[in-house]
């Protein structure tokens, strides 16, 4: 249930700044409007006003627009105020504008929680208007601004609809197997449809470590043994000196990450600590941490120093893996031309050999595993969980041996789960969690 209550929150970038935008929102909005504006003001248009407390203490000067229900952000009567953004004075306006009766601060994401509650947005495009607030990438932003426009969401609906009509013809099958206007071959099509709907739903939950990738970032571990140049390499990718680089073994004891963007891509490079055996007690950890880490990576960096090559020991076998040698700067012809088959970057970090090679691989590799941000992909986990519930009710309904009553209960129990990711079903213990992920303004 929405309050009655009205709600107001500074819902620009942080202060100082030129410009703060207050929002505004709920059945107080228009009189706060007349109050403080001192009148009425033009519908949907950016009028220029003195802006007074109720006292007749002039606040500031600035712009003020006026959107009225329903046709609004949250559904309700709407106002944004557009006024310098000094400190100061956002603060006095917002406690000018709470200090109404019926009128208070608003919480976390509780414009977007109105706006979902009066059916302007349902709940993918909520998760979606999340992620364009959050993102940092080219590759993040054209995703979220696809789901935003309601894409994922009308691909969810759409299989809840058809599996709605599916249900609907096998309980008219059974309820009027005697009537001549019921065709008795319908439950052939029906099942047919069902089988397509299973292997499109396993497609698309296919999709969801690309989606991952795009929306958390791509994965790049460094691993190789102590000296073998990890750091420097980090560091050379990196355009800073992020992490400490001497010749003594060992330097690095914990994971140290800088986030790149590369194709508008986000791209988290890990640098660990050196593989080796016998290490001491604080090392070991650091190692362990890095075998860990490169468990889940979306791609290894296998460093060696080509001038003295040295085994790092047993190296995760999962993740696609580039072999690297280092210090090529120290290496004459002949000693290049000896080690080059051992790698596939070759690289020196003192005069910039092969890195910029490197690092375009990498932004291509990332690039490949991400797919087009354009595609409709499962943007969350719960997404995932609920497709899969779907898809287990779906092959259970599709079971010839079952009574035809229960498999049209399948798809009743189908349609609700993919129902559940857009909101269209009994949703409300998850709305605190979505909301609260959200921006105080949002």
């Amino acid at each position: 249930m929405i309050s009655g209550d009205s709600i107001v929150a500074l819902s620009s970038g942080r202060l100082p700044a030129g410009v703060a935008v207050l929002r505004l929102s709920g059945p107080r909005t228009r009189f706060v409007v007349e109050t403080i504006a001192g009148g009425m003001v033009k519908e949907r248009a950016a009028v220029l006003r003195k802006f007074r407390a109720p006292d007749g203490t002039v606040l500031d000067n600035g712009l003020i627009v006026f959107f009225p229900s329903p046709a609004s952000f949250t559904g309700e009567d709407v106002a944004e105020f557009h006024v310098h953004g000094g400190r100061a004075v956002v603060a006095r306006m917002l406690e000018t504008i709470a200090g109404f009766h019926g009128v208070r601060h608003a919480e976390p994401g509780e414009f977007t929680r109105r706006a979902f509650l009066n059916g302007k947005v349902d709940l993918v495009e909520t998760e979606a208007l999340a992620d364009l607030v959050n993102a940092e990438t080219e590759a993040q932003r054209r995703f979220a601004v696809r789901n935003a426009e309601g894409a994922q969401s009308e691909l969810y609906l759409n299989w809840r609809r058809r599996l709605i009509h599916a249900r609907a013809m096998i309980e008219a099958e059974i309820d009027f197997a005697d009537e001549d206007d019921v065709p008795g071959s319908v439950s052939d099509t029906v099942w047919s449809d069902v089988r397509s709907m299973i292997a499109e739903i396993d497609g698309h939950i296919g999709g969801f470590h690309a989606a991952e990738i795009i929306r958390d970032g791509f994965e790049v571990v460094i691993l190789g043994a102590p000296n073998a140049g990890k750091s420097s390499l980090f560091n050379a990718l990196a355009r800073r000196d992020a992490a400490i680089v001497t010749d003594e073994p060992g330097t690095t004891r914990d994971l140290l990450e800088v986030v790149l963007d590369l194709e508008g891509l986000r791209v988290t490079l890990t640098d660990t600590a050196g593989l080796r055996e016998a290490p001491g007690k604080v090392e070991a950890i650091g190692i362990e941490k890095a075998r860990a880490k490169a468990d889940h990576a979306d791609l290894l960096l296998l460093l060696e120093d080509a001038t003295h090559p040295r085994d790092a020991g047993p190296l995760p076998t999962p993740p696609p893996a580039l072999r690297v040698g280092t210090k090529f700067d120290l290496l004459d012809r002949r000693a290049v031309r000896n080690v080059a088959g051992r790698y596939e970057f070759g690289i020196s970090v003192m005069d910039g050999t092969g890195v910029e090679e490197l690092l375009t691989e990498i932004g291509r590799r990332a690039s490949q595993a991400a797919g087009d941000a354009g595609e409709i992909l499962p943007s969350r986990l719960r997404h995932v969980e609920l497709l899969g519930a779907a898809n287990r009710h779906l092959q259970r309904a599709i079971d010839e041996r079952a009574a035809q009553e229960l498999r049209a209960e399948e798809l009743r129990l189908a349609a609700d789960r993919l129902g559940r990711i857009v909101g269209a079903a009994d949703v409300e213990d998850l709305l605190d969690v979505i909301f609260s992920q959200f921006c105080i303004g949002k």
